[in-house]
C-alpha cells in the first residue's frame, strides 16, 4: 500500500499535512508545486489499497481526477475550504470540506485531530490572512503577544513562498519547505534553529518594501486595483501583499494585478475583511479564476479581459 500526501504549496497546504504526519508519522510520496498550481491530482499515479490524502486544493478543479482514482479503489480522505462543487459519495472517498470563510484547511485538520498539533493550524491560519480565527484558535495554548507575533510572522513566510509563476521564483520548493518543517514539532524551535525562516523572512521584507511603494491603479471608496511589473519579487508578493492591504483597510476591497512575461496579468483578490465575501464569485466569472469567498484569485487574466475585469470587480463592491 502506497500513501500519497497532496497539497497546496502555501501554509495552509504545508501546515495541515504537517499536522496529520505528526500525528500518524509515515514516509509517502509528495505532491505539491506553486501555489497557484492546484491541478495536482493528476499527477496521482496510484492503484487499488493506495492511500490519498488531499489537502488544501480545490476539489472543483481536480474533479475528473478524483473519479478516476476512485473507481480504481484508491481510498481518498480530502481536506479544504475552497468552493467544491459537487462532492462525490463514494465508499472510498472521505471528506472534510467546509468554505465558511473563517476556516482554513488546517483548521479542519486541527478538527478531526482533536487539537493535537492546534499550534500549526494556529500558524496556518495566520498565513491566510485569517487573524481573528487565528487568536481565537489559539486561546487554549495561553501564548504571550509575542509568541502569536511570531506565529503570525511564520505563518506569512510560509505562505509568502508559495507565491509565484514557477518553482524558479520561489525560495524553496514547497515540497523540500515541508522536510525541513517536518523535524519540528515545535514551531518556536523552527523559527530559533531553521535556516529557512531567516532566508524566507529577510526576502519577504525585501519583497514587500517594493510592493507598498507601487501606487493604486484605481482606488475608489469601495475597493483598490493595484498592478505589480513582471519580475520575480512582484510574482512572490502578489499573494500577501493583498493580506497585508486588506488588514490596512479592511472596508475596502483589493485586486493585485501581476502582469507575466509572455502577457496578461495573474491576479489576486481579497474581499473586505469586514465583509469576507464575493472574492470567488468574482474570479469564478474568468475562465482560470477561483477560490473563496474571502480570497480567490486568477491563473491568466488575459489583456483583453483587463477593462472588464475592473468593471466586474467595481460591480460586486460597491
Amino acid at each position: 500500500m502506497a500513501l500519497i500526501d497532496v497539497f497546496n504549496g502555501d501554509a495552509d497546504g504545508i501546515c495541515a499535512l504537517h499536522q496529520l504526519r505528526l500525528s500518524a508519522p509515515a514516509d509517502s510520496e509528495l505532491i505539491t508545486g506553486p501555489k497557484r498550481d492546484i491541478s495536482l491530482l493528476k499527477r496521482v499515479r496510484a492503484q487499488a489499497g493506495d492511500v490519498v490524502t488531499v489537502l488544501d486544493i480545490a476539489l472543483s478543479k481536480n474533479r475528473d481526477a478524483l473519479d478516476h482514482l476512485l473507481e480504481a479503489g484508491v481510498q481518498v480522505r480530502y481536506f479544504d475550504h475552497h468552493q467544491p462543487g459537487d462532492i462525490p459519495v463514494h465508499p472510498h472517498f472521505e471528506a472534510h470540506i467546509d468554505t465558511d470563510a473563517n476556516v482554513c484547511s488546517s483548521l479542519l485538520v486541527n478538527q478531526y485531530l482533536g487539537g493535537k498539533q492546534l499550534v500549526w493550524a494556529v500558524t496556518a491560519a495566520f498565513g491566510d490572512n485569517l487573524a481573528d480565527a487565528a487568536r481565537q484558535a489559539a486561546a487554549p495554548l495561553n501564548l504571550t503577544t509575542r509568541q502569536l507575533a511570531q506565529l503570525q510572522s511564520l505563518g506569512e513566510c510560509l505562505n509568502y513562498n508559495g507565491y509565484g509563476e514557477t518553482l524558479d521564483d520561489l525560495f524553496f520548493d514547497p515540497a523540500e519547505l515541508y522536510r525541513q518543517l517536518r523535524p519540528y514539532a515545535d514551531p518556536f524551535a523552527f523559527i530559533a534553529e531553521s535556516a529557512a525562516y531567516p532566508t524566507l523572512n529577510t526576502g519577504y521584507q525585501s519583497d514587500m518594501e517594493r510592493a507598498v511603494a507601487v501606487p493604486a491603479a484605481v482606488a475608489r471608496s469601495s475597493g483598490r486595483i493595484f498592478m505589480l511589473p513582471a519580475e520575480k519579487w512582484a510574482r512572490r508578493i502578489s499573494g500577501v501583499f493583498g493580506n497585508q492591504l486588506a488588514v490596512e483597510s479592511p472596508v475596502q476591497a483589493h485586486a493585485v494585478l501581476t502582469a507575466k512575461p509572455e502577457g496578461g496579468y495573474v491576479v489576486s483578490v481579497r474581499a473586505p475583511l469586514a465583509n469576507k465575501s464575493g472574492a470567488d464569485t468574482l474570479c469564478s466569472q474568468f475562465e482560470t479564476g477561483g477560490g473563496r469567498k474571502g480570497a480567490a484569485g486568477i491563473n491568466h487574466l488575459p489583456e483583453a479581459e483587463l477593462a472588464r475585469f475592473n468593471t466586474v470587480f467595481f460591480d460586486i463592491y460597491s
